[in-house]
């Protein structure tokens, strides 16, 4: 059969469609990026998983929060992340993440660690007399944040209560750690004692509030800076236990020029993305008996030439901190 002759029309125009279906597809922000922004500088102020809330740092856009995708295949973003993004109406992108300097985790549900904040550089631990404080748990905060060289404050939240619950308790926790070199600093959030004093350290320092729930976190951040209006619930009546009030990490700017990550309160925290040689080092206490023990594998526990043992029993070391050591050891054991 004669094949059937094109014109010269037809001819250019399959030559047109040819080149079209070559070329690359563009995304929509693509095709209009003649509408973004040049880039600038940025923080990351809470995580929403497809989306985050970015505040600005400069030009019309400083101290101003607003809604950004992230671009494809971007690192993980949490609240302190500093990056780079362009504004476009009417959400913006962020286009890269600027290294961390410090970074704090926390393990998910499935036993993944996953990042709570980036670029802190003070980790405040809250506790109280109710819920009643778990040692292990302000150690393992404690060597978290030796880890990762943020420098931690123990903050003792609801000091209104103390004279009905466990004063003698609490006074005892309190000599433990200024014994050991940590900064104290006791406040209610409900009278205002010791406010003013938090207030000053939080000064120029960019801080995450960490503790388990129900010891006033939230409620700490609601006294520090009113217009954050974060939700808070009274304790179970019948674990005397907190819930859940926090969903995110969220960052907030206080008028004295720090700043706070409030952090979801957790019961448990888990070191087992630490070395374990590492682990012994952020005992601070232990660092003037390291590596004095007769045995290079010594296990700290009965050793008679550990030098670790030695210095409890002269008192240069407090016992609870050892046994406390000891119960993050064993949770590797069963990890």
């Amino acid at each position: 059969m004669e094949q059937q002759k094109i014109s010269r029309r037809q001819q250019s125009q399959t030559k047109l469609c040819r080149k079209k279906s070559h070329e690359p597809r563009r995304s929509k922000i693509t095709q209009e990026s003649d509408l973004l922004s040049e880039e600038m500088s940025g923080e990351v102020i809470c995580n929403y998983g497809s989306q985050v809330d970015i505040e600005g740092r400069e030009n019309v856009f400083k101290d101003r929060v607003y809604r950004c995708h992230k671009r494809a295949n971007l690192e993980p973003l949490v609240a302190g992340d500093q990056v780079l993004w362009q504004h476009y109406d009417p959400c913006g992108i962020v286009i890269a993440r600027i290294p961390r300097s410090s970074e704090i985790c926390r393990p998910d549900s499935k036993g993944r660690m996953r990042s709570m904040a980036a670029n802190v550089d003070c980790i405040a631990i809250v506790f109280a007399c109710v819920p009643k404080p778990d040692s292990n748990l302000i150690d393992r905060y404690l060597v978290a944040a030796e880890a990762q060289h943020v420098r931690p404050i123990l903050i003792i939240n609801k000091t209104d209560l103390l004279k009905d619950h466990h004063d003698t308790e609490i006074q005892i926790l309190v000599k433990k750690y200024q014994r050991i070199g940590y900064k104290i600093i006791m406040v209610s959030a409900k009278t205002g004692e010791g406010m003013q004093i938090l207030e000053e350290y939080l000064c120029n320092s960019m801080v995450i509030f960490s503790g388990q729930s129900g010891v006033g976190k939230t409620s700490l951040l609601n006294y520090l800076m009113p217009t954050a209006n974060s939700p808070i619930t009274a304790l179970s009546s019948k674990t005397n236990l907190g819930a859940h009030t926090t969903a995110a990490s969220r960052l907030y700017r206080l008028k004295s020029g720090g700043k706070i990550i409030d952090s979801p309160g957790i019961r448990e925290f888990s070191l087992t993305h630490l070395d374990k040689k590492n682990i012994l080092e952020c005992f601070i206490d232990f660092r003037p008996f390291l590596g004095l023990c007769k045995f290079r594998d010594c296990t700290h526990r009965s050793e008679a030439s550990c030098a670790l043992l030695k210095a409890v029993r002269e008192r240069l070391i407090i016992g609870e901190r050892l046994e406390s050591y000891h119960k993050i050891m064993d949770g590797f054991s069963s990890a």
